[in-house]
């Protein structure tokens, strides 16, 4: 008989603890999920990580297109400092974020408050009201740039038939009124996004929190404060944030109706940083223009983090 201890043929088999490292991470359900986040993370890394870190880089940097640079240091933040359009374009940015954002808040959730009622023809509704966001940028930026042209402004043609006017108003030569005007575009087209958002929101408040809150007594006012906005906050803070981000960078509305002009008056970081790097050639100078804008971004997101981290927030109460 065949001593099995002699020819090693009584080896166990491999417990768990046993196993490859290798092993457990291609077998656990918790690396399961990091495996299937490795290409979005990929695509992230290429086209806004790198990207990211490249304009920071470059941005102490004299770099011009057609010529690689040289590290400066900072330089071109110390050339910004005295910069009096850069200084505007910062002003035209925070005026053009605060009351463009204020003013889709406001009108926003009026919307959302009148499309969550019984309206007749509310699908209808929900549809037309869509339809600012839905249009290409350039394109209302275009209607816009005709509506408030200097010649052909249908506005002053009204009002100079109503005699209200005896000659054209100069919507875009005048640098309080094509910020107006460049504010108003930007609500037109950002009112929507806010409304259906909210409106969405809107739609997971139940209604038995209302009819319990009318026989206690509740004025609609009151409605709103203790039961709508409560609910709602944690919502509201994650669509204002998106708001101020796509409203502190806007290009394409900026860019299409004014270039900027009238002497600088509509210029935000986001054109500004176009204008020099591009139109320019100084790459270093507009990648620091635009790095700038990035403690301002990172502050939105903030606030609107550590306020969702608050129960106050989420529940209209304090942290007890």
């Amino acid at each position: 008989m065949v001593d099995v201890a002699s020819t090693g043929m009584n080896h166990r088999p491999a417990t768990g603890s046993q196993r490859s490292a290798w092993a457990k991470l291609s077998t656990s359900s918790g690396w399961l999920g990091f495996w299937y986040m490795v290409p979005a993370a990929g695509i992230l890394i290429l086209f806004l990580a790198y990207p990211l870190f490249l304009g920071v880089w470059m941005s102490f940097t004299d770099t011009r297109i057609g010529r690689p640079g040289e590290f400066v240091g900072l330089e071109n933040y110390e050339w910004l400092q005295d910069d009096t359009v850069f200084w505007l374009s910062v002003f035209n940015t925070l005026l053009y974020t605060v009351v463009a954002s204020g003013a889709k808040f406001v009108i926003g959730l009026y919307l959302a408050l009148l499309m969550n009622h019984h309206l007749p023809f509310r699908s209808l509704i929900r549809a037309l009201v869509l339809i600012p966001f839905i249009v290409p940028t350039v394109l209302s930026a275009i209607a816009f740039w005709w509506i408030f042209d200097s010649q052909y402004s249908i506005i002053s043609w009204s009002l100079m038939k109503m005699g209200l006017i005896t000659e054209n108003i100069n919507f875009l030569g005048d640098p309080n009124l094509a910020r107006a005007c460049v504010i108003f575009a930007n609500i037109w087209r950002g009112v929507p996004f806010i409304a259906i958002t909210l409106l969405a929101g809107l739609q997971t408040v139940s209604p038995s929190l209302y009819e319990a809150a009318t026989l206690d007594g509740a004025t609609r006012w009151q409605l709103f404060r203790y039961v709508t906005y409560p609910l709602l906050t944690p919502i509201i803070a994650i669509v204002m944030t998106f708001s101020v981000l796509f409203t502190f960078t806007d290009f394409q509305l900026i860019w299409a109706m004014t270039r900027g002009g009238p002497v600088n008056s509509t210029h935000l970081m986001a054109t500004l940083s176009y204008q020099r790097a591009i139109l320019s050639g100084h790459l270093g100078e507009g990648a620091a223009i635009a790095t700038a804008m990035i403690p301002f971004l990172l502050a939105a997101i903030m606030f609107s983090w550590f306020g969702l981290q608050q129960r106050k927030w989420q529940h209209g109460g304090s942290n007890d």
